[in-house]
């Protein structure tokens, strides 16, 4: 029974090492015959570029939710991006690869809709969907997508907390003064 048990596992594993695999290079190669993952930056950023942009506003006020004053939301999203921004360029060419890669399959219409639950465009996209859609994410049975969700929290709240003026809401202090 146990032998039964491990080979069941292992298929389990590799179907959705399969299917991940198909989504991500279905997601990149769509993006790339449809124009979506230009390589070219968005004005104003070195590594984000404008087709991540408008997931990227949406999903950032919403995961710093409780870890900015909401009358700073707006403010806070904005320089977490910047922060973003300035992180990606330090990644190797692999890993920022598989970020946009992440990035391509939420930002493209054909495959934002089925992995994620919002049929319409980023910007008309409701709280609560996106809500349900990182929830749905971080209690998969997905790994992949459960990756994913980490990995886009991860990184805003990186961004965020990287930066002085997060400082004070958190009550860090700020680097011992010499």
């Amino acid at each position: 029974m146990m032998d039964i048990d491990r080979t069941y596992s292992r298929r389990g594993v590799l179907k959705v090492g399969l299917f991940g695999g198909f989504a991500l290079a279905g997601a990149g190669l769509l993006g790339s015959v449809s124009g979506c993952s230009t390589d070219r930056p968005a004005e104003g950023f070195q590594q984000l570029r404008q087709s991540d942009l408008p997931m990227l506003r949406r999903l950032t006020p919403i995961i710093l939710a409780g870890a900015v004053p909401a009358s700073d939301a707006s403010d806070a999203a904005q320089a977490a991006l910047a922060s973003l921004d300035e992180g990606l360029g330090y990644l190797s060419p692999a890993v920022l690869r598989q970020i946009r890669q992440l990035f391509d399959l939420l930002s493209l219409s054909l495959t934002r809709g089925p992995f994620t639950g919002i049929w319409s465009s980023w910007e008309l996209a409701k709280d609560a969907d996106i809500h349900a859609f990182l929830e749905r994410w971080e209690n998969s049975s997905i790994a992949l997508l459960r990756q994913g969700h980490a990995a886009l929290q991860q990184m805003i709240l990186m961004a965020w907390y990287g930066r002085r003026e997060s400082w004070p809401h958190c009550g860090y202090p700020g680097p011992p003064a010499i």
